[in-house]
């Protein structure tokens, strides 16, 4: 059976999944081919033609697309719960009620345009919508490997109507407990704060995550924003996650928290610092989101959790990866697993793997993200044949080997190799790497080459032998989704991508899954007694991490960068003959 997986319903990061009998053939996000970050308003056009043909797939032949929002009756509690939740915004309300699945209506509309433009006959393609959260569910769920008893938990914006959803799989079936709605949601508290933080919400909130730990949360109290009594929450609208007249404006732009926020607790922060009283307030969201999505996870999963200690999350929530590390750090959880594309962008493959399973073919563990675009040695060549005057380049024996020493000697290495990652981290495949023990690389990268804001925080990316003996467990870790305290002796060894409070957004690199990635690891071992690389994504603030050679030669003149490796090429600028 082929599914194509499409998703863009919420109007930000389309994306395109295609499974084969139950296999995941390909995945890709619409921003890395239209080179437009989180694409706002598209639909997967240019990702799904990608993936049919990765697959070798005539669009005719699909059998299933498969669309991860769907109509919610009026007998479900969503649409009556957020009528109420809005009633100071009538319009709203009663559209809600009277007509409540208009956008799933123009949705579809929107798929089968996009179908036809790549060519589907939707006249024996079989089009299945599946409810947003349960995309998010069974993305995490089914693509687990666990087989037994599992918790699934769902922290995002909102789908249709719900923001946040508990249940648990079992025999491959997902199964729902509670759902809460729109506005009562965390993820839209944290994305309200985002704004107000100067960041732009769905874009900025791993930088207030990261801004956090500068900060003293105990400054602030910010208990008035959500009301939380353990079984349930509450959104105080009248601060956040506000619609219509509510909202606050700055030059006819209107965000998602009132003029309330600004006259409690100061103008709206402008700029790059990371200066106060802002950094506590966003050390004080980040401990009021961890506290509550605690909260809720015991008195609604705990049971579940002490039965079988699995538990499998996604949503943009789940990209928080402190609150990742709290979740790990309980008792009675053995083993998270957290969708690496847990975002919306995700939801492709979510929906296309619910399809699946729900048909008799469900997929196994996700072991790695290396599921876009690959480029051989010929199509570089002539990616760089376009810019000759500009560059000179040479095919290397040993990459790993050659790079390495590059790196060891002090430089930033642009990599680029194989199949480009699906989700948002860059794993090895589309990265930028320095050396870790190398002091002010870090701060190199950020401001010569990423342009970005100074105290961002990098990744270590490591082998997984050596792992348990930087962060002092071996819990799985292959996709940057959970910090971890370095113990101490690392912290000193690899100080540039240990984080203000001596955590780490670990990646552990297998061989099986990036051979040459892990052989570099290797090679800078021998070279500096460490098996550790910084890892960033190979791309500057505000644009998409690169998906084609032209991408990189673009990032590559764009920066301070001095060395490209382009699969088995390095590539320098003329101008930097010495």
């Amino acid at each position: 059976m082929i599914i194509l997986g499409l998703s863009g319903a919420l109007g930000h990061d389309p994306s395109a999944a295609l499974l084969v009998d139950g296999e995941i053939v390909a995945a890709a996000e619409e921003e890395r081919f239209v080179r437009d970050k989180h694409a706002k308003k598209r639909m997967p056009v240019e990702s799904a033609r990608y993936c049919l043909a990765a697959g070798g797939i005539d669009p005719q032949d699909v059998d299933i697309v498969a669309f991860p929002y769907a109509p919610i009756p009026l007998s479900s509690p969503a649409r009556w719960r957020f009528a109420r939740g809005y009633w100071y915004a009538p319009d709203r309300a009663l559209d809600a009620l009277l007509n409540g699945n208009r956008r799933f209506r123009r949705n579809r509309r929107r798929v089968h345009e996009a179908g036809a433009a790549l060519g589907i006959d939707w006249s024996t393609t079989e089009f299945v919508p599946v409810e947003h959260h349960l995309a998010h569910a069974s993305s995490a769920y089914h693509l687990s490997g666990f087989e037994e008893k599992t918790a699934i938990l769902g922290v995002d914006g909102k789908g249709e109507y719900a923001t946040t959803f508990f249940g648990y799989g079992e025999n491959g079936r997902i199964h729902r407990l509670k759902e809460f709605y729109d506005p009562h949601s965390l993820s839209g508290v944290y994305g309200a704060i985002t704004e107000y933080l100067g960041f732009e919400m769905l874009d900025g909130e791993y930088k207030v995550m990261g801004m956090a730990p500068y900060g003293d949360a105990g400054r602030f109290d910010l208990s008035r924003l959500i009301r939380c009594n353990g079984s349930g929450f509450s959104v105080n609208t009248r601060y956040v996650n506000t619609v219509g007249l509510r909202r606050y404006k700055e030059d006819r732009v209107g965000f998602y928290f009132s003029p309330k926020l600004v006259e409690w607790l100061g103008p709206r922060r402008q700029g790059d610092a990371v200066d106060e009283p802002y950094v506590h307030y966003a050390a004080a969201m980040q401990q009021m989101f961890e506290r509550h999505c605690l909260e809720l996870l015991e008195t609604w999963l705990g049971g579940i959790l002490r039965e079988t200690g699995r538990l499998a999350f996604a949503g943009g929530g789940a990209l928080n990866v402190k609150l990742n590390q709290r979740i790990v750090a309980l008792p009675h959880v053995r083993e998270l697993f957290v969708q690496p594309a847990s975002g919306d962008a995700g939801t492709s493959l979510g929906a296309a793997t619910f399809v699946a399973a729900e048909r008799g073919e469900a997929p196994g563990r996700m072991t790695h993200v290396f599921y876009g675009p690959e480029f051989s040695n010929a199509d570089c060549q002539g990616a760089l044949e376009e810019v000759s005057d500009r560059i000179e380049y040479r095919k290397l024996e040993n990459v790993p080997g050659e790079v390495a020493q590059i790196l060891a000697a002090g430089y930033p290495v642009a990599w680029f190799q194989g199949r480009m990652e699906f989700g948002p981290r860059a794993l090895g495949a589309r990265s930028i790497l320095g050396c870790p023990s190398i002091a002010g690389i870090a701060d190199r990268i950020n401001g010569q080459i990423k342009f970005r804001e100074r105290w961002r925080p990098f990744c270590p990316s490591v082998l997984d032998r050596i792992a348990p003996e930087i962060v002092g467990t071996d819990h799985p870790a292959p996709f940057m989704t959970i910090t971890f305290d370095v113990t101490p002796d690392w912290r000193e060894r690899i100080p540039e991508v240990v984080h203000e409070d001596g955590t780490a957004r670990i990646q552990v690199v297998h061989r099986e899954t990036n051979p040459r990635y892990y052989a570099l690891l290797e090679a800078m071992e021998r070279l500096t007694g460490n098996a550790v690389l910084l890892n960033t994504s190979l791309n500057r603030r505000g644009e998409p991490i690169v998906c084609t050679p032209s991408d990189a030669l673009d990032m590559f003149f764009g920066s301070d960068l001095q060395y490209l490796a382009l699969e088995d090429f390095l590539v320098t600028k003329r101008n930097d003959r010495g």
